[in-house]
């Protein structure tokens, strides 16, 4: 075996894992009708296939019809569950990778208004701030059909093969018990730490009872709800000795906060300009007092991080989670000692942020990742070889480029700037989003790796397009802000890219008008009112900033109500008129035809970018396709066959905010799914 700990096997009771990388539990939130069908299958079999030690399945799997999921979950309290979960486990088996699922009662942390209505569940009245259900609190007879589902849905776990199930604590019933502040029942329920722990051992001896002791058994929970008035650190050790005493468990899976609001949320699990691996070091504080098998993750992006964990043994098992999300062949490339070519975690939280509002998770700049079904992770190379001409070296362009370059073409891109990176080179420019620049350094260096020739302060013409002699052309020129959204004062406003990049210093009292609602309108109000500037974002919105939704809103909260900021919804800007050395910003309202008046020295604009699609226009009747995308075949993702033009020179595709202003994942995607094809 080589002496890299990562790749040292670990043996957990009867179970040998291969490696110690893992994945741990999460909820991607794949399914269809509760299932974990083709495409959540394919999730997990292509990490599997690639190396990983062991996958969880499920964050989590709920085991009884009053824990409704408010994603979309496994739902582990129905029979059909079984069929399912058995052919995933029988393909990762297949790979050489273990199985295991997390199931739940997620009790007050969901809505009594989804799946069939019933009271949400607690051992309390005091509703979680997240969900905003207040709880029914849990009788005798719930504790006892509760407990008879957690032991059902573990027996429907071990039917379907799995290696071993984990139970969910943290922020859950589980929890909700452990915890003073959310369990306010009288003894033998409630109280000391033992009646609060009661309701979890009398599930764990229901699995035993009904799962027997070989079937592996683990819990997740919080050894610190660093909470005001919660289990604290002290107690939390307590709680792992007793699960460790109590012989029920396998293994503890530790993390460190709370879930029940954004921020405690976005503390348990860091997004990026936070710590890495913040929680580690306490993980492994338990693993030496215990001398427990412990697993954790949190945050541990890199392969150095999590080398550490286990060369110091800190941990038995590492997760690197949202890593595998980026990179689902990074025990792959560990082993073949290709770790400089792991697409890096950027910490950016799409993935997570999405299912909390209900989508499905993607990587932000992992296209392939939840569409294994039709996207390659690997690209295949072409049959014949052809000349690739790329216009703009953003996120979509490098992307174009890399994915073309991998099919074994002849790639060539042209770049207005001096640098590539488009627009995320200048959110980068923000030291707490500087590991976005990940996204455009790895292309970069894949590129290179593959011979991709690029011109650098070309802005290209039609005619500089046509001397490279092209097969194929991809416009992926971005777009540029627009401000001209007023009825009067067009000329007096700047926009959130200006601040951004230092071309327009800020003002001392400034109100920034949000009407895009992602990064760029806060990124510009922080930057401003960091400088001591009175700040205030203004948007139409029922909600600010709505597209960079609740864990990446968590850390420009911290900072800007730090500060002299105040937020303003339902308001739009209408118009900016000169008065003296100052402004008069106009609002009115979509509700009605009221209106209220500022006076301030700066007016910011973020409304989003409009398309630089003049090439495009100027290409278009020399193709072949006249610019025509199949979305048909784009969709099931099959190759571009439409020639209108058949005496055309090249076919051109344009990609990314060249089309219309989105984000950094749908450029990504626009270029992965059309040059995979090429």
């Amino acid at each position: 075996m080589p002496n890299d700990p990562l790749l040292q096997p670990y043996q957990l009771n009867h179970l040998t894992l291969r490696n110690r990388i893992m994945i741990t539990s999460h909820e991607p939130a794949y399914p269809e009708d509760g299932m974990p069908k083709g495409r959540y299958r394919a999730y997990h079999v292509e990490r599997a296939r690639a190396g990983v030690a062991l996958t969880m399945t499920a964050g989590s799997a709920s085991v009884s019809r009053d824990s409704p999921p408010v994603f979309n979950n496994i739902l582990a309290y129905k029979d059909e569950v079984v069929g399912w979960m058995r052919q995933l486990v029988d393909e990762c088996h297949d790979h050489g990778a273990a199985v295991m699922i997390q199931l739940t009662h997620l009790g007050r942390r969901t809505r009594w208004d989804k799946g069939d209505w019933l009271p949400v569940l607690a051992p309390g009245h005091e509703r979680e701030a997240a969900h905003r259900a207040f709880p029914k609190r849990i009788e005798d007879w719930d504790i006892a059909r509760v407990t008879r589902d957690f032991a059902d849905a573990a027996e429907r776990m071990k039917a379907a093969g799995v290696d071993g199930i984990e139970l969910e604590a943290y922020g859950h019933l589980l929890e909700q018990f452990w915890s003073p502040l959310t369990n306010d029942l009288d003894a033998p329920w409630g109280g000391s730490l033992d009646n609060r722990l009661r309701f979890t051992m009398q599930v764990l001896q229901a699995i035993r009872d009904r799962c027997g002791p070989e079937f592996i058994v683990g819990l997740r929970y919080t050894g610190d709800q660093v909470l005001a008035g919660g289990m604290g650190a002290e107690e939390g050790m307590a709680v792992s000795h007793r699960l460790k005493d109590s012989g029920l468990v396998d293994f503890l899976n530790v993390v460190r906060g709370h879930i029940d609001t954004d921020a405690g949320l976005t503390d348990l699990i860091p997004v990026q300009g936070m710590p890495s691996a913040p929680h580690l070091d306490f993980a492994g504080q338990i693993r030496r007092a215990t001398g427990f098998p412990t697993f954790h993750a949190a945050r541990i992006p890199d392969v150095a991080t999590a080398r550490h964990a286990i060369a110091s043994g800190l941990l038995d098992m590492v997760g690197m989670t949202r890593a595998h999300m980026a990179d689902p062949h990074l025990v792959r490339k560990i082993v073949e000692g290709r770790e400089e070519d792991i697409r890096p975690c950027v910490g950016a939280n799409y993935c997570l942020d999405r299912i909390y509002q209900g989508g499905l998770a993607f990587c932000l700049h992992n296209a392939a990742t939840g569409r294994e079904e039709t996207m390659p992770h690997d690209i295949p190379p072409a049959p014949a070889r052809r000349r690739v001409t790329v216009v703009g070296a953003g996120p979509a362009g490098l992307e174009a480029a890399r994915v073309a370059a991998a099919r074994g073409h002849a790639v060539t891109v042209l770049e207005a700037a001096d640098r590539p990176g488009g627009q995320i080179r200048l959110t980068a420019l923000q030291p707490r989003r500087r590991e976005m620049i990940g996204i455009i350094d790895w292309r970069m260096a894949q590129c290179a790796k593959a011979g991709v020739q690029f011109r650098f302060n070309s802005y290209a013409e039609a005619s500089d397009v046509q001397e490279t002699d092209p097969d194929e052309v991809i416009i992926a020129t971005g777009g540029l802000p627009h401000t001209e959204v007023l009825d009067r004062g067009n000329d007096l406003v700047c926009s959130a890219w200006d601040i951004l990049s230092g071309d327009v210093k800020p003002g001392q009292e400034v109100l920034v008008f949000d009407d895009a609602g992602d990064h760029a309108g806060l990124q510009a109000a922080d930057l401003i009112a960091a400088t001591g500037a009175r700040v205030e974002i203004v948007t139409p919105d029922r909600s600010f900033a709505p597209e960079v939704m609740a864990m990446n809103l968590v850390p420009y909260m911290r900072s800007l109500q730090r500060r002299d900021v105040t937020f303003t919804v339902t308001w739009r800007l209408r118009a900016v008129i000169p008065e003296g050395n100052r402004l008069r910003a106009t609002l009115g309202s979509d509700y009605g035809d009221m209106t209220r008046d500022r006076l301030v020295d700066q007016v910011v604009v973020n409304h989003g970018t409009r398309p630089l699609d003049a090439l495009y226009f100027d290409l278009k009747p020399m193709s072949r396709n006249l610019g025509e995308v199949d979305y048909d075949a784009l969709i099931a993702g099959g190759p571009q066959a439409v020639a209108p033009n058949p005496e055309g020179r090249f076919r051109l595709f344009r990609i990314g905010d060249a089309v219309a202003a989105r984000n950094t994942h749908a450029a990504i995607h626009d270029a992965l799914r059309l040059a995979k094809d090429l």
